[in-house]
């Protein structure tokens, strides 16, 4: 048998390092393309305030969340294990607010991004954050533009629109998509 696109060459570790390998490993077991999926929470205290994070592997601030896990994981299941993981809050309900594409860039494939509005947290909850000290160095619940300042760009970008509507939003790296409405 031949090889296609995706069939590599005898060094594996050249293999590997090629755009071809690269993308022969963004591909599901039936040969779809595989796309990297990720959930985040725009958690709020009573007083309006938006819950940001700071990751110890990367610059910037964010907000609590993370990639989908391969065992057939849904977002929302994703956004809750984050939460606790990250801070030890439960999050029980929820509001899918935006589904963004993140774009594929070289060596990056293209990457699809949910968010949920999980609602309020009480003072007593928000006492009872706990990071997840691997990942996390602090926490801080920031007015809005504060908030908004704070977090890395597409993060930003995302939780900026989310707060312009109540609805759910289509995004494409943030941004909102001409002809395609709020829900």
């Amino acid at each position: 048998m031949t090889g296609g696109p995706a069939s590599a060459p005898a060094d594996d570790a050249a293999y590997e390092d090629s755009e071809q390998g690269y993308a022969a490993g963004l591909r599901a077991w039936d040969g779809l393309p595989g796309i990297p999926a990720s959930s985040g929470a725009l958690i709020r205290d009573s007083r309006g305030r938006i819950l940001v994070l700071k990751p110890t592997y990367k610059s910037g601030w964010t907000i609590p969340g993370g990639v989908m896990e391969a065992n057939g994981e849904t977002p929302w299941e994703a956004c809750q294990r984050e939460v606790f993981e990250e801070t030890g809050l439960r999050v029980s309900a929820g509001r899918l607010a935006a589904v963004d594409t993140r774009p594929a860039k070289a060596r990056r494939a293209m990457g699809l991004r949910f968010l949920f509005d999980c609602g309020v947290v009480t003072d007593e909850q928000a006492a009872s954050i706990t990071l997840q000290s691997t990942e996390l160095s602090d926490h801080a619940f920031l007015a809005p533009s504060e908030a908004l300042a704070r977090l890395r760009p597409a993060v930003s970008r995302r939780v900026a629109a989310v707060l312009e509507t109540g609805g759910c939003r289509y995004l494409e790296d943030g941004r909102p998509v001409a002809g395609v409405p709020d829900e």
